[in-house]
């Protein structure tokens, strides 16, 4: 393949970390083309054609053009879900669907590219009791875990490994007086378990007693550590509380984190981990789109190259 071709940016309009790294991957004059998949099929078009070596054609925004047969990486990260608002309910599912097994089928099907995540691998990974169990074999620190929608085995769980966290499986968007937010970590003990357990599946998990927490970013082979202090149990909750300084993993986790995402088909993942007071690291998750831009102002960590280095398939 022709490293030659351009890196597509599959992503919302409103992504500052992709802001970033088309930056400086047109400091390095390497071709980008951003596309939106909210934005088909009234300002994106593609036709491509099945070829012995895949499928190649074009895919067109408003500013630019790709040869999808020359793509030489593709970086997914946080796109919008299609839309079809001036077509009934009935006729817009059936463009939705359409357009999510044409256009994602060929966008994940490009010959010789290297994606910055596979959008399929990324949603294997991103079912938690599947990263949670991956995390066992490769090697990490876990605490005790219950899904249950059961809420005698909850309460029982929660009396047995108590102090307990509750974490939601997945992180739906709630809009509160027009503001955004998600379900936070808590707390939670055997006495607030009802029979509304009964109403859905629900994630709960020892509490780690910890000091600090960590943020490991890995962008292909490169390894970045960020030490969190916050004295928060969920520290994404106030970010002027936090306080970073870079660290080195202790011996094993390395080898660990390059296992766990070759297990899922990743090159990139945004790990959290919880120290406890004897400085044991315990898995808590990996996002395989997870947030990692406004670790570098605040640290000097190359990250921005770093992915920007990936992208161009730069030889490490």
């Amino acid at each position: 393949m022709s490293r030659s071709g351009p890196v597509l940016v599959v992503t919302m309009i409103d992504d500052p970390t992709a802001d970033l790294v088309m930056s400086e991957l047109y400091d390095r004059s390497v071709p980008v083309v951003r596309l939106d998949s909210g934005d088909f099929p009234a300002a994106l078009s593609f036709a491509a054609a099945l070829s012995p070596h895949g499928f190649g054609g074009t895919l067109s925004t408003p500013t630019r053009t790709a040869d999808l047969s020359h793509v030489r990486s593709l970086y997914y990260r946080r796109p919008s879900g299609f839309t079809f608002t001036h077509l009934d309910e009935q006729d817009a599912r059936f463009a939705v669907t359409q357009a999510r097994y044409g256009l994602g089928g060929v966008l994940a099907s490009l010959p010789d590219c290297l994606y910055v995540n596979h959008p399929h691998r990324i949603g294997d990974a991103e079912f938690k009791p599947a990263g949670l169990a991956a995390a066992v074999r490769c090697g990490f620190r876990v605490p005790p875990t219950l899904v249950t929608s059961e809420p005698e085995a909850a309460r029982a769980f929660v009396k047995a490994h108590g102090p307990a966290v509750y974490k939601p499986l997945s992180t739906p968007l709630y809009r509160i007086d027009g503001v955004s937010c998600t379900v936070e970590v808590a707390e939670v003990t055997a006495d607030q378990l009802d029979e509304r357990v009964a109403g859905t599946a629900h994630l709960f998990q020892r509490r780690v007693d910890k000091v600090a927490d960590v943020r490991v970013t890995v962008i292909g082979r490169k390894v970045f550590a960020v030490r969190i202090d916050s004295g928060l149990l969920d520290w994404r909750t106030d970010y002027d509380r936090l306080a970073y300084t870079v660290v080195e993993p202790p011996p094993g986790i390395t080898d660990a984190l390059h296992r766990y995402l070759n297990h899922f088909g990743l090159v990139f993942g945004a790990f959290d981990f919880a120290v406890d007071r004897a400085g044991a690291w315990w898995f808590l998750e990996c996002n395989p789109s997870g947030q990692w831009a406004w670790l570098e102002p605040e640290t000097g960590l190359p990250m921005v190259a770093a992915m920007a280095d990936l992208l161009e398939r730069k030889p490490a």
